[in-house]
């Protein structure tokens, strides 16, 4: 006896648009700015004293009250002014100099034998190490913070830029060749396209690197400056001044480093984008 089986056909929920993706995201990420805004509210405002201080941490409402009085003032905005300026020029100067070092070292075993040992050298030394080499190097301290930002920038370019260059399929080159490309041709059609999502990982981070050491030369050897104003917060017990200084520092940090990223997504349009971004 045959025994028909009825299937009932089941319902597939749909993916939900991209606008009402987008807007769940910005939901958990405003959600998860404000549970830390609550959570830093309650522990000062208690005096939550365990094995951390938190009530030596000025609450969040003074923080405010001290930023909006910093906005109304010509001193804050210069600061942002000479910080971004140091920073600017410094990383473009490295990813000038990275990006053309790191692809001649990837492409001329000469040049790879003359300047990585000296590159693998001074690579582990922390940028922020160099304020005293800077100090005696340059006529001024604001030439010598522009260094220390160039120094911080320019490894990280050059090492991702090397091996993004080392890292590209050797076929690509041989098929320009046999179609009578020149070594230029190979290296503006082939080298640089492909090696450039490598070397915006490179710059990214270096972006990143910069900031860190720019506000800790500011605060050591800087006249002006948000490093320099956040220092001299501190120096003068400003607690509320100190943390304004700290956000407009991350503010400042993420600005920068997300300008870098769209660069970088629009040079490689070309490329296949995931949903993580």
């Amino acid at each position: 006896m045959t025994q028909t089986l009825a299937h009932e056909p089941t319902a597939v929920e749909a993916p939900p648009s991209p606008p009402k993706r987008r807007f769940g995201r910005f939901a958990v990420r405003a959600g998860s700015v404000v549970a830390a805004l609550v959570l830093w509210e309650v522990l000062t405002a208690f005096d939550v004293d365990l094995w951390l201080h938190f009530d030596r941490l000025p609450t969040p409402v003074e923080v405010a009250r001290d930023l909006g009085y910093q906005l109304g003032t010509a001193v804050y905005y210069q600061d942002l002014l000479d910080s971004l300026r140091r920073i600017v020029t410094g990383f473009a100067l490295a990813a000038v100099f990275g990006i053309g070092l790191g692809t001649a070292i990837a492409r001329s075993r000469g040049t790879s034998d003359v300047v990585q040992p000296l590159l693998e050298v001074l690579r582990p030394i922390p940028a922020i190490a160099m304020v005293p080499i800077a100090i005696l190097l340059f006529p001024s301290n604001e030439q010598g913070i522009v260094f220390i930002t160039f120094i911080a920038a320019f490894f990280p370019v050059v090492v991702s830029t090397r091996h993004a260059v080392r890292a590209l399929p050797l076929v690509w080159e041989d098929a320009i060749r046999t179609m009578g490309g020149s070594r230029r041709r190979v290296l503006w059609n082939v080298v640089l396209p492909g090696a450039l999502p490598g070397v915006f990982g490179g710059l990214s981070v270096g972006m990143g690197v910069s900031w860190i050491c720019v506000i800790s030369a500011e605060m050591i050897s800087g006249e002006f400056g948000v490093g320099y104003r956040t220092w001299q917060a501190y120096t003068v017990v400003d607690y509320p001044g100190v943390i304004v200084g700290m956000l407009t520092i991350g503010l400042l940090g993420w600005v920068t480093s997300a300008a870098v990223e769209l660069l970088g997504r629009r040079a490689t349009r070309w490329l296949p984008r995931g949903e993580n971004s």
